[in-house]
């Protein structure tokens, strides 16, 4: 019997949490996408703590207009000045089982574009 497309999801979450890791200087940055918010936080797994989080339903982000790819962007932006009010410089990416396209990618690029190393 064929997967559903959340079980293939959870097995290359899986696949991939295996060789992903992050620790207190160079933390994951793991994105969670739903059909209306995106989400994205930094993860120290060495002492299980997340060290900033951004949801496209904070306060600064959820007034805007845009569609939802732009909103990616602006949570992918936020997230970055956070880790650098942290004191984070470099992160190592962790889609959680999405494509690398549409808002994951965009949220990606636009961490890079304000200056947190991926």
């Amino acid at each position: 019997m064929a997967l559903s497309k959340e079980e293939r999801r959870q097995r290359i979450k899986y696949r991939i949490r295996k060789k992903v890791s992050g620790t207190a200087e160079r933390p994951r940055l793991s994105v969670f996408r739903s059909n209306k918010q995106i989400t994205a936080q930094l993860i120290d797994d060495n002492a299980g703590k997340t060290l900033a989080f951004v949801s496209s339903l904070d306060k600064a982000i959820v007034g805007e207009k845009g569609t939802k790819t732009e909103i990616a962007e602006k949570v992918g932006a936020a997230i970055s000045e956070k880790a650098k009010a942290v004191g984070i410089t470099e992160a190592v990416f962790d889609r959680n089982g999405y494509l690398y396209h549409g808002r994951v990618k965009a949220l990606a690029e636009a961490v890079r574009k304000a200056g947190l190393k991926l």
